[in-house]
Parts: structure tokens; C-alpha cells; sequence
């Protein structure tokens, strides 16, 4: 038997989170069974009243507000324990088109993909900013040149994940779920793939974007962190070859003027500068290598992780399933 389970995070949602709900599927083609989840992220308001009026089946609740990552993390291990083969994660706002979650999982159903994600149409989205809207198309190819994927809308909450790529994903940042998850795939070598939904009215402001300077900031740190944590001898590599570039250009120079214009005279500062350049390049690469090495033990102990998982939430598979 098939399930499927959709999880929302919520934080003081109950004047959206009753729409939202009213338009979910309880039967999805292909899916045995179809069952809702929703993550209270220390709500204060009769958000979980709301939820559990309209039917939902699990109702997992953290104590103080964690955060969207949190959340979302939070409510995959709930749908893993509660034996979900898909999830689906969708937002409390009634943003995109929950007709759609049967376009999510039929390439996860088809065995094409591990990861779904749902592409909005962002240059028609009428509330977005046209700074918005070219903010979140640079960040969608920032994500695809950190993760090797072709995601073409990485920032998207609307996404459906396999059993299996649920027992792997960690989140690290508790800003946000959504970047981190796609790079983290790619990296691990994940199917992904994207499908194009649609989008529903305006019903709220965004709560994550609060001003386009803080989102585009933590969005970036996001990246560089986990390209950091998964590449880092070629994040180091380019790093440290700035430096070392500009150091051995002045040193090259240096040693011209010596040879050809005036070798009476020593131009210290354009040496010593050449040699701290070379040098902080060259630590910088020595910095990558080390970072390498440590994630041979980071992929053995993701490994233990997730042979722990597969212990824990598939008892009764053999070690041969996944």
C-alpha cells in the first residue's frame, strides 16, 4: 500500500490554514492513501483548532517557534514515522495549487525522481515584485550551478520527496528549508526534477521575505554554506586562486622591473605584498584539502545515518530493500 502524506508548517495560521486544507486531496492517482499533517511551530492562535476541525490525521506540535527549516524538518520525520513512501510539502498560506500534488508525485511514482519541485509561473504572479520576481530567477541559477540540478524554481515550498530522500536530507540553516535541501541533493546525487503548478490568490504577506536585502543576504549565505559543507576543496580551490593570482602577477612584475628597468632598487612593499598574497592563497588551498578530508568521515557518518533511519522507520524491510 501507497502513502502519501502532506505535511504544512504552520505558525499563526488560522485565518489561512482553513482554505488551505478545504482544497487538499484525500485521494490522489496512484496513492492508496492519502493523509494530512500539519507541523505547529508554537502557534499562538487556534491554528491546531483550525486544523484539526477540517480533519487532519497528525498534528505535531513544537513547544517554541523554530522556524520554517525547523518545521519542515520536524514534519518529515513525523510523516516518516507515520510510514508516508511521499511527502508532500505545501504552505499554510494556500499559495500554490493543491490540484496539482498529483502532478508532483506521478515522476516519483514512475520511478524518474526522488525530489519534486513544483515551478512556479513567476513572472505572472501579479503580487511579486519585479525586483522579487528577477531575485528569485537569480537564486534559482544560483542554487543549479551549486547543486549540478536543473531545478527552475529552487526557492518553491511545493514539493514532493520520496521515503527514501526524506531518510536523507539534514537541514542545517534555520532560516529556510528550500535552498539547502536542492543543493544537499544534488550533491548526494539525488534524481530531482521539476514540473510546472500553479498558483492561487493573495492571502497574506510573505513571512520569510521581510525585506528583499535580509532574504537575497541569508539566501547567499545559505548557498556558500552548504556548497562549503559539500565542495569545499572547489570552493577553497577558488577562493585561494585569487589571492595566489594577484600575488603572482605582482610577483611577475616585480621581478620584470628588477630584471629589465632597475635592479638597484629592491621595491620591498610590492614583494612583501606579492609573497602575503601567495601565501594567503596558498592557505587557502591548504584549508580545502583539510575540509576535503574531514568530509570523507561527514559522507561515513551521513552513511550511519542513514542505515539508523532505515533501521528505525522500516523494521520489517530486509537490509537488501530500500
Amino acid at each position: 500500500m501507497t502513502k502519501l502524506i502532506i505535511q504544512i508548517p504552520c505558525y499563526n495560521e488560522e485565518d489561512t490554514l482553513g482554505v488551505t486544507l478545504a482544497e487538499l486531496p484525500r485521494q490522489v492517482e496512484g496513492i492508496d492513501r492519502v493523509e494530512w499533517l500539519i507541523v505547529d511551530d508554537g502557534s499562538r492562535d487556534r491554528t491546531v483548532e483550525v486544523a484539526l476541525e477540517h480533519g487532519v490525521d497528525h498534528v505535531v506540535r513544537l513547544a517554541q517557534n523554530q522556524g520554517l527549516a525547523q518545521a519542515f524538518m520536524a514534519g518529515i520525520e513525523a510523516s516518516l514515522k507515520a510510514g508516508a513512501d511521499i511527502v508532500v510539502n505545501t504552505d499554510a498560506d494556500n499559495q500554490y495549487c493543491a490540484a496539482d500534488i498529483p502532478k508532483l508525485v506521478a515522476p516519483i511514482l514512475a520511478g524518474k525522481a526522488e525530489i519534486v519541485i513544483g515551478a512556479r509561473p513567476i513572472w505572472r504572479i501579479k503580487h511579486f515584485s519585479v525586483v522579487k520576481k528577477f531575485l528569485q530567477n537569480l537564486g534559482s541559477w544560483a542554487v543549479r550551478m551549486a547543486s549540478n540540478t536543473d531545478v527552475a524554481d529552487a526557492p518553491s515550498g511545493f514539493r514532493a520527496i520520496s521515503r527514501e530522500a526524506a531518510m536523507q536530507l539534514n537541514v542545517f540553516n534555520p532560516y529556510t528549508y528550500t535552498l539547502e535541501t536542492i543543493i544537499q541533493a544534488g550533491q548526494k546525487g539525488m534524481a530531482i526534477a521539476s514540473v510546472p503548478i500553479r498558483t492561487n490568490g493573495y492571502l497574506r504577506p510573505s513571512r520569510l521575505v521581510k525585506s528583499i536585502p535580509s532574504y537575497v543576504q541569508r539566501s547567499l549565505f545559505t548557498i556558500l554554506r552548504i556548497f562549503m559543507v559539500y565542495k569545499p576543496l572547489r570552493f577553497f580551490l577558488i577562493l585561494g586562486t585569487i589571492p595566489f593570482s594577484l600575488g603572482a602577477l605582482l610577483g611577475v612584475r616585480w621581478l620584470t622591473l628588477f630584471l629589465l628597468v632597475d635592479p638597484t632598487r629592491s621595491r620591498a612593499p610590492s614583494l612583501i605584498l606579492a609573497a602575503t598574497l601567495v601565501l594567503i592563497g596558498f592557505q587557502l588551498w591548504m584549508f580545502g584539502l583539510v575540509a576535503d578530508l574531514l568530509g570523507v568521515n561527514r559522507r561515513i557518518l551521513e552513511d550511519i545515518q542513514l542505515r539508523q533511519r532505515r533501521a528505525e522507520l522500516n523494521p520489517h524491510r530486509s537490509v537488501g530493500d530500500r
